[in-house]
């Protein structure tokens, strides 16, 4: 009887998760490359960079945006110093005769979101009719802010999220991430090519200074530290269903960089896990729970078949599914990136993906966390 119910409820959520990929895939099919038509471009834009301690690499970022081909005149480049104890607002004042803009906050009473705060802050003094927010460790290509903007006056979005992909991986460690990021990031653009946006990343968004204003800003979930990009979409989304654009372009990409250690690691996905039962869209945050189980379920089969070993099989007949199902997803991912030489790690990462998940899913929503030398929540 027990394997029974066991065998059962593995099958079902197998298949769930399955049909979920496989769906992910249509939604990332039905997203076409973008290629700009070159018109003659004049939205006003206005770049945010919310710093803390980036004195590393803070300037590599500021001088990749002022090499946009992007007529110079219709971008404003504002950066928010969020407490730095190092170089960083110096760094940053080094740019001044370039047009660059500091803000400092310098907010006495503790906060739990300083990021909003700090894009609030630089959104309201933003002059740009289009706010496009990244981090202080990014690189971009010369074409970045133009085909973004190219993308909204065609399309008419009212945000716009844009890939974002690690590079200059130094370890076999970091290679596993880029390809589980790829996977986290061909999420997001699938679930909006499949019109039930639910993720995005921060380090390359694009929306409207109107909207923002429009919605309330982040008013309603600046109760969390995070979620400056995803909660914000979910606002948009409830507003404007049908305006939100992924811009699928090689031009678009945001590079940054994978974590270095495993603590790091392991805090940053607690940080983006924190954000996933505050979605308003209790649909997404029962999927998210149904994938969990169905990792959950894998893990118990084959700890339980010390026991009864038909569920060692039904557990490597599930994990032969999910890999199967994530290679048909991440093969087209992977390829638009140009780093399909990663997916020789997927039998691995399907594997670690089980613990990782299980691991997160309690984590994440379960306590505070480190972020930026700082514990939140």
């Amino acid at each position: 009887m027990a394997l029974l119910v066991i065998s059962t409820l593995t099958l079902t959520l197998t298949c769930l998760y399955v049909f979920v990929i496989l769906f992910l895939r249509k939604g990332w099919s039905s997203i076409p490359l973008y290629i700009p038509h070159d018109p003659v471009l004049q939205t006003k834009v206005s770049i945010l960079i919310a710093a803390r301690n980036e004195e590393e690499k803070i300037a590599r970022t500021i001088d990749d945006i002022l090499a946009q081909s992007y007529p110079a005149a219709l971008i404003e480049l504002i950066i928010v110093d969020d407490h730095s104890t190092d170089r960083t607002s110096d760094i940053v004042l080094s740019y001044t005769e370039k047009g660059v803009k500091l803000i400092r906050l310098n907010e006495k009473e503790k906060l739990n979101s300083y990021k909003k705060k700090a894009i609030a802050e630089a959104i309201s003094m933003a002059s740009g009719e289009l706010i496009v927010t990244t981090d202080a460790d990014c690189r971009m290509k010369a074409d970045w802010i133009k085909t973004i903007v190219s993308f909204y006056e065609e399309t008419g979005s009212k945000l716009i999220s844009s890939p974002v992909v690690y590079h200059h991986e130094k370890s076999f460690f970091e290679r596993l991430q880029t390809l589980e990021f790829l996977y986290l990031i061909g999420l997001g653009a699938s679930s909006i090519g499949n019109r039930m946006p639910s993720t995005c990343n921060g380090a390359n968004l694009a929306y409207r200074k109107d909207v923002f204003i429009e919605l309330g800003g982040f008013k309603g979930i600046d109760e969390l530290a995070s979620g400056d990009d995803e909660l914000f979409l979910h606002k948009v989304a409830s507003r404007y269903p049908d305006k939100i654009g992924f811009c699928k372009s090689a031009d678009a990409i945001v590079y940054t960089d994978a974590k270095e250690t495993l603590p790091e690691f392991i805090s940053q996905r607690k940080r983006w896990a924190s954000k996933s039962t505050k979605y308003k869209d209790k649909k997404i945050v029962a999927l998210g729970v149904a994938i969990w189980l169905f990792n959950l379920i894998i893990f118990a089969n084959v700890l339980l078949g010390l026991y009864i070993a038909d569920l060692w099989i039904i557990a490597l007949l599930a994990i032969a599914l999910k890999y199967f199902s994530e290679m048909l997803f991440l093969g087209p991912v992977t390829a638009f990136a140009k780093r399909t030489e990663l997916m020789k790690y997927l039998p691995l990462l399907t594997v670690i993906h089980i613990l990782y998940i299980i691991y997160i899913g309690i984590a994440g929503n379960s306590g505070k966390y480190i972020w930026k030398g700082r514990l939140v929540r």
